[in-house]
């Protein structure tokens, strides 16, 4: 609209000005005539009746009748301007105070020479009138493309907030509720796409955990079986070595059945992974507090050091079951490889940061990401030491599932894991 206005107003300027030189020399051509037709004294006093009117535009003409040497005769511009008149001149001068005009100069006679002018500084009403038009037209417009633009956007955002609620939560009835009948534009196929995925991924992950709770049941139940056997079988009084035999069997047993209940926590989590429902607010530092309160036992009993530093208040959105397994998952890791006589230390912090360090042995720099793989051994650990090497690998997943990032960080000595939030 601005640009408008200024090209306007600049086409308004240029048509008054070219309009104002016709009318000079019209009224130049008109003054010439009375000279050669009545004379000097007519033409003052033609002059003079003309500087008696005032036009409706506010255009007002100005005269200066002048001997050969500029010399005032008659009008009412007192001195001439550089202009001349022999070759009938024209150009920009001032009048009075400055007022801008546009003028012509020409000889009359030997003696005798005229100049008309016109002033150009103000161009009347009927820029007034049209810079008002532009005011009042160029609002009622920026106020209709207002109206229309906030329409469309709230539309479009009630579009895209019903998909992110979509996955958010994709239950059936939202499923069902985001199709469009009928496609308008891309958002509606991109809704109808959307819909579709989220129901084929619901699909496959309710296969995926009826195949999962199946075959675990399947493994689980005979295992619990041959456990029972193995119970009933110690209490029959076996000589020694078959009862070590038959723990060492009961040990087995029990490690398999860990063993799988990880591997199935780490696929669920891993599934589970960006997605937000069953998330909830719960205080962070009170569920640390107990778990630490609850080590401090088992550590003073195994021999070793253990202190924290548990910030108070730490919110977090989070499932508090998974949560709490990460964090006992760290400390049985730091119990397990630390010598009698270590010190393990745990803080947490808003963020929030949580920090498990040791003055273990340590973890080789080249062992640092391979350590939260599934089975893996460090090399220098014994391939019958206790543990599946799933415990790092269930609390990375619990992690990357609650927007979480753990790492082994360097330490001056020991080992040193830091969970915290991505991106921090």
């Amino acid at each position: 609209m601005l640009g408008l206005w200024t090209l306007t107003d600049q086409t308004i300027r240029s048509t008054l000005e070219t309009s104002a030189r016709r009318a000079i020399d019209v009224d130049l051509a008109g003054l010439a005539d009375i000279y050669a037709t009545s004379g000097r004294e007519e033409l003052e006093r033609r002059i003079a009746d003309r500087l008696a009117i005032t036009p409706r535009d506010g255009s007002a003409p100005h005269y200066m009748l002048a001997d050969a040497t500029g010399r005032r005769i008659a009008g009412d511009i007192h001195q001439w301007p550089q202009l001349d008149p022999a070759i009938s001149e024209s150009g920009a001068i001032r009048v009075g105070e400055g007022t801008g005009a546009y003028a012509r100069a020409t000889r009359l006679a030997p003696n005798l020479q005229l100049l008309v002018a016109r002033e150009t500084s103000d161009n009347g009403a009927l820029r007034r009138h049209v810079a008002v038009a532009f005011l009042g037209g160029g609002a009622l417009f920026v106020l209709l493309v207002g109206a229309l633009g906030k329409s469309a956007a709230g539309r479009l955002h009630w579009r895209i907030q019903r998909l992110n609620n979509a996955f958010r939560d994709s239950d059936d009835e939202r499923l069902t509720a985001m199709t469009p009948r009928r496609r308008t534009d891309e958002i509606d196929e991109l809704t109808e796409h959307s819909a579709a995925a989220l129901a084929r991924q619901k699909r496959l992950v309710e296969a995926y955990r009826d195949t999962s709770d199946q075959i675990a049941h399947e493994i689980r139940t005979p295992l619990t079986h041959l456990d029972g056997r193995l119970t009933r079988a110690l209490a029959a009084d076996p000589g020694d070595i078959v009862a070590a035999r038959l723990l060492e069997g009961r040990a087995d047993i029990k490690r398999l059945v860990a063993m799988l209940e990880s591997l199935l926590d780490i696929a669920a989590s891993k599934a589970r992974q960006g997605d937000r429902h069953g998330l909830k607010r719960f205080n962070l530092s009170e569920m640390v507090t107990r778990i630490c309160e609850l080590y401090a036992d088992s550590a003073e009993e195994s021999g070793h050091m253990f202190a924290w530093d548990i910030a108070p208040g730490v919110l977090f959105d989070g499932e508090e079951m998974q949560l709490t397994q990460l964090v006992t998952n760290l400390l049985d890791n730091a119990l397990k490889y630390v010598p009698k006589g270590g010190t393990i230390r745990l803080s947490l912090g808003q963020g929030p940061v949580l920090t498990v360090e040791d003055d273990g042995p340590g973890i080789a720099e080249a062992d640092r990401e391979k350590i939260f793989r599934r089975f893996y051994r460090s090399r220098g650990e014994a391939s019958d030491s206790p543990g599946s090497g799933l415990g790092l690998a269930l609390a990375r997943a619990i992690a990357e599932r609650h927007d979480l990032t753990i790492a082994l960080l360097p330490s001056a000595r020991g080992a040193r894991f830091v969970v915290k939030e991505q991106g921090t």
